[in-house]
């Protein structure tokens, strides 16, 4: 895939009308009050909308929120699914749930303007209020996936978007894995080039993809194996060094014969992680395994926990983080490195007894001189959580898209932009 793609500052936006493609996609409260508990996803979205507001651009700002039933047949049949009744002013009730409204206010906010609001997407609306838009003005559409042609990628949908603008800009690097509407179709019927956001992801993963610094260490953690295969198989092809935790750790353990209790298993995938441990070593690829593991008589926060080497777990027995072993070892293999990625954590880091492994890795790599990248998801989660955000180079802003980036795969949001 091509990562040199052309940008917001390679055309011309003055006095046009910009639809800009952004990841609003913020956690809000439990209670349906609409306060968001987390912004960090609208702040990262603003030097792009500045920039098209100081270019004097009219902006059209998009996004997904959610999950939401678009229709109420297809509410009617989740519900159904979970043995459920489905009332429709219920269906009416989780859709103003997942209203974008409290990001408009929150936007307006953070930029110190007013930021419009849209009852629809490509409703009677939206139509009105982005004929009106002016040069310097800001309007937010709906939740797009409101609309049923969303995730369908419904070429009446993107053209009905598309006919609001004459730019498309896509900023939102946490969707750009999805062919939808407002991602990918737009594209088909308007100029699209990417943001400041999207922009610095491509050079950032897609450079140490493409041109590491090296040596190369990729820490590869999290529960499946197989969601990281993919992963796993394309950096055999460019790491030097290849570093497994987490629960996936058990299904390779358990593949060299080793015993691993009642930890998390997937036992047919333990000849593919036999083949990759084979791929590693003709490859001359350090693939490390844990050495030890910090196992408990139960899955909970206060279970009761002993340290035993790998391969060895007592029956009754779950593996739920690295051993202190394994640490120094993993610790020592990022010291020297010259780029590190990470994606997924060593252990259950949400209980603080087995989160141990996960706090040294984000620690070593706090003081490691090399380039670091925590590819989004849980260990994102996990180094904000642990103070350590600001030490890292880059933090994806996208969990499954870092991920899709860093297996090879075509990223459907990316592919549909103009080539520099």
């Amino acid at each position: 895939m091509n990562y040199n793609k052309k940008t917001v500052r390679d055309v011309d936006v003055a006095g046009k009308k910009v639809l800009l493609r952004c990841d609003f996609n913020v956690p809000m409260a439990k209670d349906g009050s609409g306060v968001i508990t987390d912004d960090k996803r609208i702040v990262a979205a603003l030097p792009t909308i500045q920039y098209l507001l100081d270019q004097n651009a009219a902006v059209i700002a998009c996004s997904h929120l959610g999950k939401p039933a678009a229709t109420f047949e297809s509410y009617a049949k989740k519900q159904a699914e979970k043995g459920k009744d489905a009332k429709k002013e219920d269906w009416e009730k989780s859709l103003k749930q997942l209203s974008l409204a409290p990001v408009a206010k929150r936007l307006s906010e953070l930029l110190g303007k007013d930021v419009m609001m849209a009852a629809d997407v490509v409703g009677p609306d939206a139509q009105a209020k982005a004929a009106a838009l002016q040069p310097g003005q800001i309007l937010l559409l709906e939740n797009t996936r409101f609309e049923k042609g969303e995730t369908k990628n419904d070429p009446a949908l993107a053209k009905a978007m598309a006919d609001m603008a004459e730019v498309y800009v896509s900023d939102a690097f946490g969707a750009v894995h999805r062919a939808h509407a407002s991602t990918a179709g737009v594209a088909d019927y308007l100029p699209a080039v990417s943001g400041f956001l999207i922009q610095k992801e491509l050079e950032i993963i897609g450079g140490a993809l493409a041109n590491p610094k090296r040596p190369l260490v990729a820490i590869l953690g999290g529960s499946k194996v197989s969601s990281k295969i993919g992963v796993i198989n394309n950096l055999l092809e460019i790491a030097d060094t290849i570093i497994i935790g987490g629960g996936m750790a058990y299904t390779f353990s358990a593949a060299e014969g080793g015993k691993v209790g009642n930890s998390l298993l997937e036992a047919d995938w333990m000849d593919y992680s036999k083949e990759m441990m084979e791929k590693a070593k003709a490859k001359g690829v350090k693939l490390l395994l844990p050495v030890d593991t910090v196992c408990a008589d139960k899955f909970a926060p206060d279970a009761n926990s002993q340290v035993v080497k790998a391969g060895q777990i007592p029956d009754g027995w779950e593996g739920l983080d690295i051993g202190p072993e394994t640490v120094k070892l993993y610790c020592e293999a990022v010291q020297d490195a010259g780029t590190v990625i990470w994606n997924g954590p060593m252990g259950v880091f949400e209980f603080p007894a087995f989160a141990k492994g996960t706090e040294a890795v984000a620690e070593a790599l706090s003081k490691t001189s090399a380039i670091t990248i925590i590819g989004g998801g849980d260990s994102a989660a996990a180094v904000q959580q642990l103070g350590y955000a600001d030490k890292m180079t880059h933090i994806s802003t996208g969990g499954g898209a870092s991920l899709e980036f860093m297996e090879g795969k075509e990223l459907p949001g990316v592919a549909c932009l103009l080539d520099a």
